[in-house]
């Protein structure tokens, strides 16, 4: 990960569907579910797009078969724990 990129914590991922979704970080719970909230494939595309930034080797498939924030930071912790080992 590079200096400039900010890590990507569960915080920061439910503020960031809460601007795409143009609500409050608040709104969204854990266990939410993020479809019916009215994330689309095309936003939640931008979101992978933007969280591989951080240097996560994440793919929009990995979070398409999960429909909560939960369960999205589950993968996420599981690609982190992986770059760390390596």
């Amino acid at each position: 990960m590079n200096a400039t990129t900010e890590a990507l914590t569960l915080e920061r991922m439910r503020a960031d569907v809460a601007r795409v979704l143009d609500c409050h970080a608040a709104d969204i719970g854990d266990d939410d579910n993020l479809i019916d909230l009215d994330l689309d494939s095309m936003r939640m595309l931008g979101l992978v797009l933007a969280w591989g930034n951080t240097g996560l080797p994440l793919e929009f498939s990995q979070l398409a078969e999960h429909t909560t924030l939960r369960q999205w930071w589950a993968v996420v912790q599981q690609l982190q724990a992986a770059q760390t080992a390596a």
